[in-house]
């Protein structure tokens, strides 16, 4: 049996994390399947295995509800961080059947497709009240002025935060997520322990509230989900509204700045879009392009599974509780699977990129992702037709992590 060849992925590397798609390419065709042992993980890289590891059953979220850590030869829980792990441990993302399954079904209830698509008008008007003024401003940030704000101020509204407390998002979910890095120091856990006591604490009194006071918006709905004369625990509640901002903002922010950046630098796509803009009927094509640059430069790259049975993957045998990584990044420009993968084609059709995950994990937000994300590229379209990179030459700035991967800002001119 030929051993798994041995690689460490230089995660730090702001050469890497800027374009980690050359290695990317090299590791895909000469070592696809490689243990990290930094990581300590086996690591794959082409799109037809990570398809299907993310539909095998034999693979999860977590495994603790299968085994103790002792069986797992997993250390003991860090106490710095146990809110967050609390917070991990309740809602969808990180849990398996039957646990995911009621969850799922439950949080479904309220957040339905009905619901994301009666936001459009609203999130039309957000967009045009932060593109109001931009033209004149000669040089600014997208990222900070425009990318930033919507998926935080949509998520709020969708939720029924208070206006006042809604400056407090955008720093819980950053301090939050930078725990799903794979070496978090000690200041990112204790961030992230008090955005999560933070963050519950408010919502466990908005929860209090929509009992008493029901109002049109996501944590009333959850609140009230009920399935068989099942409900949402409080916990449940509030650690799903917390994966909500999480995952819904950390993506749509990170892909729109990321999208921008490669329509820009490849000008003959933006002007195209500029001319699907002036149409009314024009938002199918900013759907297409929306999925396209979620395919073409990934805001999520990576992403890993745990095994829940013995198996042997790539001649590796693999047991119970150790770790494999999913590089979407990697899967999502797969010439096996993509014609032209590094070409950005704003109509490609189909598109199975893995940027929303596969199997029962698919994301639960990606129709409203999906929705912020057309309609952000159709406003900017419309509102700046002739916005360019301020430096064009100037390389693009990382915030410095890769497993939650995006620009640290993005200088840009109207016109």
């Amino acid at each position: 049996m030929t051993p798994l060849p041995t690689f460490a992925l230089p995660l730090a590397d702001p050469a890497f994390i800027r374009d980690p798609y050359p290695l990317l390419a090299e590791l895909r065709e000469r070592t696809p399947a490689f243990y990290d042992p930094g990581m300590k993980r086996l690591v794959l890289t082409r799109h037809a295995d990570i398809s299907a590891l993310l539909r095998d059953r034999r693979f999860g979220r977590s495994a603790l509800h299968r085994y103790s850590r002792d069986e797992l030869g997993w250390p003991p829980p860090d106490p710095r961080q146990a809110t967050f792990d609390a917070f991990n441990a309740n809602h969808l993302l990180d849990s398996e059947p039957p646990k995911h399954t009621r969850l799922r079904s439950l949080v479904q209830l309220a957040f339905t497709p009905r619901r994301v698509e009666a936001l459009q008008g609203r999130i039309e008007a957000i967009l045009a009240a932060q593109l109001r003024g931009l033209g004149n401003r000669g040089t600014f940030d997208l990222l900070a002025d425009y990318a930033e704000p919507l998926p935080v101020t949509v998520i709020a509204e969708l939720l029924g935060m208070p206006e006042e407390e809604r400056g407090l998002l955008r720093p819980w979910s950053a301090a939050i997520v930078k725990l799903y890095e794979p070496a978090p120091t000690g200041a990112d856990q204790d961030s992230a322990e008090q955005a999560v006591q933070d963050f519950s604490a408010l919502l466990r009194s908005l929860a209090a509230q929509r009992r008493h006071t029901p109002q049109d918006d996501l944590i009333t709905a959850l609140v009230q989900a009920e399935q068989g004369g099942d409900r949402l625990s409080e916990q449940e509640l509030i650690d799903t509204c917390i994966l909500l901002l999480n995952a819904g903002h950390e993506a749509s922010v990170n892909g729109l700045a990321a999208g921008v950046l490669a329509l820009l630098r490849g000008r003959g796509h933006w002007d195209t879009l500029v001319g699907a803009a002036a149409q009314e009927d024009s938002l199918g094509v900013f759907r297409s392009a929306a999925e396209e640059l979620l395919r073409f430069d990934t805001p999520l790259p990576m992403f890993e599974r745990i095994v829940l049975e013995g198996l042997n993957l790539h001649g590796t045998d693999l047991r119970p509780g150790e770790k494999v990584a999913l590089l979407y990044a990697s899967g999502n420009r797969d010439p096996a699977r993509f014609e032209r993968p590094d070409e950005l084609i704003l109509t490609r059709d189909p598109n199975p990129h893995l940027s929303f995950g596969l199997g029962i994990h698919y994301c639960l937000g990606a129709p409203l992702a999906r929705l912020e994300l057309a309609l952000s590229l159709r406003a900017l379209c419309r509102a700046l037709p002739g916005l360019r990179l301020a430096d064009p030459d100037a390389d693009p700035v990382y915030t410095g992590g890769f497993v939650i991967r995006g620009l640290a800002r993005l200088d840009v001119r109207a016109g």
